[in-house]
């Protein structure tokens, strides 16, 4: 895989405007999130995967940055970019970007794999783990985006 994982085209509802005039802010994190379920899916964390397994994926963290306004009905999709894993967490990037190619915002995320019995962070299946770090060598060549690793801040001159 050369490029990040692309999802298939979603559009912004109509109740997921404010009072604005465009899309809340919540909804960009479901956008990002339907995105993700279609990689997530290809990497065996699909719609069975806790009922089969026990165990399952929470998100730890979550960073979404604002880059542009999205309307009512407008075309997105969602790229994901694994940055790094290990067997029991992975880090990925996401951008959203609008169907005429304009990037609407982006998010990265710190996701834990957890059995579900404690709840309690736990080590991938060794199948599940060997998809994930697939994915991750696959996009090991891939530019690491700017936007990676930004904290949040009030930049002051001294």
């Amino acid at each position: 895989m050369t490029s990040p994982f692309r999802s298939t085209v979603m559009r912004v509802r109509p109740e997921w405007i404010d009072y604005n005039g465009h899309l809340n802010m919540a909804y960009y994190s479901v956008l990002f999130d339907q995105g993700a379920d279609q990689i997530f899916e290809k990497m065996g964390f699909g719609p069975d995967y806790q009922t089969r397994t026990g165990h399952t994926t929470y998100s730890a963290e979550f960073h979404i940055s604002y880059v542009r306004e999205l309307h009512v009905d407008a075309p997105v999709t969602v790229t994901f970019q694994m940055i790094d894993c290990d067997e029991k967490r992975f880090h990925s990037y996401q951008e959203l970007w609008h169907e005429d190619g304009w990037l609407a915002a982006t998010g990265e995320t710190m996701t834990l794999h957890v059995d579900q019995s404690g709840p309690r962070v736990a080590p991938m299946p060794a199948d599940i783990y060997a998809q994930v770090t697939a994915l991750r060598d696959a996009h090991a060549d891939l530019p690491r985006p700017d936007r990676v690793g930004a904290s949040i801040g009030i930049r002051r001159q001294r």
